[in-house]
C-alpha cells in the first residue's frame, strides 16, 4: 500500500482562550485584598497604567478629556521639581534640634516607647514554659533536658513522647527525664506535660479541688461512663448519692482538656464583605465594596506615544502597544468583574428574597446552574465569582457559598432547603426532655409533620453534620 502526501483545507470551531480571556478568569475568584494587591503590582510594572484620584473621575465622568498641549508634560514636570528642591533646601538638623531642645527637656517632657515596645506578639506556650523552666530550673543539665521536654509537647499541652526517648535524645536517664517532667507540670497552665486526658484532668481537680475523693474516683475509673452520661451506674460503685455526684461531674465539666489551647498564636481573621445588601423601600440595592481598590485610567503621556507616528523606534513602539493592549485588558476585566459579582448578587435577591425579609425559615435550596441560566453565564463563571467572597445582608454576613445547597422533598411537592432541614433537627435536639433524648426516627417523624419527607440516614447524616452526638449519649439518667 503506497503512501502520499497532499494539502487540504477543513473548517473546524474551537475555543482558544485569548490573553484578556485568561485574566478575566483569573481575576473572577479573587478576593477583594487580592485584587488590590494584584492591581498594586501591575501599577509598579504597567507605564501605562496610573491611579485616578475620586476627583479626577468624577470630572471625567462630567466632561470628556482634553488633548494636553505641547509641552504640558514639561511644564507639569517642573512644579513638583521646583516644590522638591525647596524641601531639599530645608535645614532639617537645625530643625531637629530645636524639637529636641524644645521638647527633650524641661518638666513636659516625655519619653515614648519605642517601636519594639509598641509592636504586640502574642506569647506561645512553648515561650510560656521556657519563660518558667529558665527561671526555676537553675542546674544546666535539667533545664537543657526540660527544653528537650518543652520541645515534644504540642499544642494542647500534652507530652506524649516516650521518656526513653527522651533521655536518648538529652544524654540522660529516664528518672532524669521524668524528674524534669514532674517539674514541668507544676508549670502554668495546670494540666500542662499530662501523657493522656485522665491524667491532664487529674492534675487540674488536685490542684483545685485535693480533697475531693469522688472528683478523683471519676477521673481515675469512670471517664467512659461519664461520657455515656450513666450516673447510676457511677454512683453506685463509688457508693454515694446521684445528687452528690452530679456535683463532681459540674466540677469535672469545668476543666480543660486542652490547656495549651489558650496560648493559641493564630490571629483573628476579620470577614470584609465584597456585597452589600442595602434595604430602599421594598426592593434590595446591590453595592460593591470597592473600598480601597484603585481606579484606574491610562496614562495619557504614554498614549500620545503611541499615536505619534514619526520619531519613535520600532523597538519601543512595539514595547508600548504591548502595554497599552495589557493595561487595556486590565481595565476592563476589573470592570467585567464587577458587572458579575453585581449580577450574581442581583440574582441571589431574586432567589433568596424570602430569607432575606424572614430569616433561614425561608431559605430555598439553590445550585449554580439556576444563578448561571438566570443571568446567561456559565457554571464556572458562577463558581469562580462566588469563590471566598461573603456578602452583608440584613440577616448576617454569609459566604456566598452558602446560598448554594440541595435541598429535601416535601409532602406538598416543593422542595425545601437542607440548611432549614438542618436547623430544625437543632431545633428539635435543643427542646428535647434531657432523660428521654429524641431518636433519630422519632425525628424522621416530627419532621414529617412539618411537611418534610426524609430517610432516617439522612438525618442521622445532617445531626453528624452539626456534631450532634446520638440519643443514647445525650440521655441524663438523673
Amino acid at each position: 500500500m503506497g503512501m502520499d502526501m497532499k494539502l487540504s483545507m477543513k473548517l473546524s470551531q474551537r475555543l482558544v482562550m485569548t490573553p484578556m480571556l485568561q485574566q478575566a478568569i483569573k481575576l473572577l475568584p479573587m478576593t477583594r485584598m487580592e485584587l488590590v494587591t494584584a492591581i498594586r503590582a501591575e501599577l509598579e510594572e504597567n507605564p501605562f497604567l496610573e491611579e485616578a484620584a475620586a476627583e479626577e473621575e468624577e470630572k471625567e465622568a462630567e466632561t470628556p478629556e482634553p488633548e494636553e498641549p505641547p509641552g504640558f508634560e514639561q511644564e507639569a514636570a517642573a512644579a513638583p521639581a521646583e516644590e522638591t528642591k525647596a524641601k531639599e533646601e530645608m535645614d532639617w538638623d537645625s530643625y531637629f534640634q530645636e524639637e529636641a531642645y524644645e521638647r527633650g527637656t524641661g518638666g513636659d517632657f516625655k519619653e515614648r516607647p519605642s517601636l519594639e515596645n509598641t509592636l504586640r506578639s502574642n506569647e506561645s506556650l512553648h515561650d510560656h514554659l521556657l519563660w518558667q523552666l529558665n527561671a526555676g530550673v537553675a542546674d544546666q543539665r535539667l533545664n537543657e533536658i526540660g527544653q528537650i521536654i518543652v520541645s515534644d509537647v504540642d499544642d494542647d499541652g500534652y507530652y506524649k513522647t516516650d521518656p526513653a526517648e527522651t533521655a536518648e535524645q538529652a544524654g540522660a536517664t529516664v528518672e532524669e527525664v521524668r524528674q524534669v517532667l514532674e517539674i514541668i507540670k507544676g508549670f502554668d497552665p495546670t494540666g500542662v506535660g499530662a501523657s493522656d486526658v485522665r491524667e491532664c484532668l487529674r492534675l487540674q481537680a488536685a490542684a483545685l479541688e485535693p480533697d475531693d475523693p469522688v472528683i478523683r474516683d471519676v477521673i481515675e475509673g469512670h471517664l467512659d461512663d461519664l461520657r455515656e452520661n450513666n450516673y447510676p451506674k457511677i454512683a453506685k460503685a463509688l457508693g454515694v448519692d446521684v445528687e452528690r455526684l452530679q456535683e463532681a461531674v459540674e466540677f469535672i465539666r469545668g476543666l480543660d482538656p486542652a490547656p495549651g489551647k489558650a496560648f493559641n498564636t493564630e490571629s483573628a481573621h476579620y470577614v470584609l464583605p465584597d456585597i452589600y445588601l442595602v434595604k430602599m423601600d421594598d426592593d434590595y440595592q446591590v453595592l460593591l465594596n470597592d473600598d480601597g481598590v484603585p481606579k484606574l485610567k491610562i496614562n495619557p503621556y504614554y498614549r500620545n506615544i503611541l499615536k505619534a507616528k514619526e520619531g519613535v523606534q520600532e523597538s519601543t513602539k512595539e514595547f508600548v502597544e504591548n502595554k497599552f493592549r495589557a493595561a487595556e485588558w486590565l481595565v476592563k476585566s476589573i470592570e467585567q468583574r464587577r458587572q458579575t459579582m453585581l449580577k450574581v448578587g442581583r440574582s441571589l435577591v431574586k432567589f433568596q428574597r424570602g430569607f432575606l425579609d424572614h430569616g433561614i425559615t425561608q431559605l430555598k435550596p439553590l445550585v449554580l446552574k439556576d444563578v448561571a441560566e438566570d443571568i446567561g453565564m456559565h457554571e464556572s463563571t458562577i463558581s469562580r465569582v462566588t469563590r471566598n467572597k461573603y456578602i452583608h445582608t440584613p440577616q448576617g454576613i454569609y459566604e456566598l457559598k452558602f446560598f448554594f445547597h440541595g435541598g429535601v422533598n416535601s409532602y406538598l411537592g416543593s422542595m425545601i432547603s437542607s440548611v432549614r432541614v438542618k436547623d430544625m433537627i437543632k431545633r428539635i435536639v435543643t427542646d428535647e426532655d434531657p432523660k428521654k433524648p429524641v431518636t433519630d426516627d422519632h425525628i424522621v417523624r416530627m419532621l414529617e409533620t412539618q411537611d418534610v419527607r426524609i430517610a432516617r440516614r439522612t438525618v442521622t447524616k445532617y445531626r453528624k453534620e452539626l456534631k450532634v452526638p446520638p440519643a443514647s449519649k445525650r440521655r441524663r439518667n438523673y
